[in-house]
């Protein structure tokens, strides 16, 4: 992995889902297991060191500011709208660089190997264009959706398969500027990149806890304290 690589933390969401635990607070604000949201997401980065680190707020952005005051975090608010995941990477790309980027869900909890860790490990820029990370459904906790992706021998990734996309990955920003659009999905990227078979993925064998509903919260905090027990019970001789 370049030793120059940055790392864009998404968190401009509106967290509808999340019903009346958004009333006067960001979805990154609200705590599973004691810690916020956007501070589980950036303790990753603990292990990794990127060369620069953003973050992006829309909704009660100011007390996303005023939380991330003083942190090795760069904030950058989408305003006056929400620019999806693809907009929102383009938008701050001139705070990354060019070089191949990190990005990273803070809506996510881990519990397991720090996935940032493990794609730096697999990253291969002679070959990829994107490295997703994904998992699988039986390894979700508050997951209620589909497969996202297959994942063949090669570990290259097509659509359509049992494999949930887990909101991190590695991408080259190229494409990024073909896109006309101020607001787009990354999908609209991932298409391009499908289609010239250099997006490949791999697999996330801890749990991964989606933290998008009242009741993924619950959920979370439970997986939390399960994990949190058994590491105990294996210190105890």
């Amino acid at each position: 992995m370049s030793e120059d690589m940055a790392l864009m933390i998404f968190a401009a969401g509106l967290g509808t889902r999340m019903k009346h635990l958004v009333h006067d607070r960001p979805k990154p604000l609200l705590k599973v297991g004691g810690r916020t949201l956007i501070d589980h997401a950036i303790s990753l980065t603990d292990d990794i060191l990127p060369i620069k680190t953003v973050v992006n707020v829309h909704f009660k952005k100011e007390m996303l500011v005023s939380h991330l005051f003083g942190q090795p975090v760069n904030v950058l608010p989408e305003w006056p709208d929400v620019l999806e995941t693809g907009g929102g990477l383009k938008a701050a790309l001139p705070h990354l660089g060019s070089n191949p980027v990190m990005t990273l869900n803070s809506d996510v909890v881990w519990l397991g190997e720090n996935p940032l860790v493990a794609l730096q490990h697999r990253w291969n820029p002679k070959i990829m264009d994107a490295l997703l990370m994904c998992v699988r459904i039986d390894n979700t906790v508050g997951y209620l959706g589909q497969g996202d992706f297959a994942l063949a021998k090669d570990g290259r990734l097509q659509r359509k398969g049992d494999l949930v996309y887990s909101g991190v990955q590695i991408i080259k920003t190229d494409l990024f500027a073909e896109i006309k659009e101020r607001a787009f999905s990354l999908n609209k990227i991932w298409d391009i990149m499908l289609r010239n078979n250099t997006v490949f993925g791999m697999l996330y064998n801890g749990k991964w806890c989606d933290v998008g509903t009242p009741e993924g919260v619950i959920l979370a905090e439970e997986q939390i304290a399960k994990t949190s027990a058994l590491q105990r019970s294996k210190l105890v001789p």
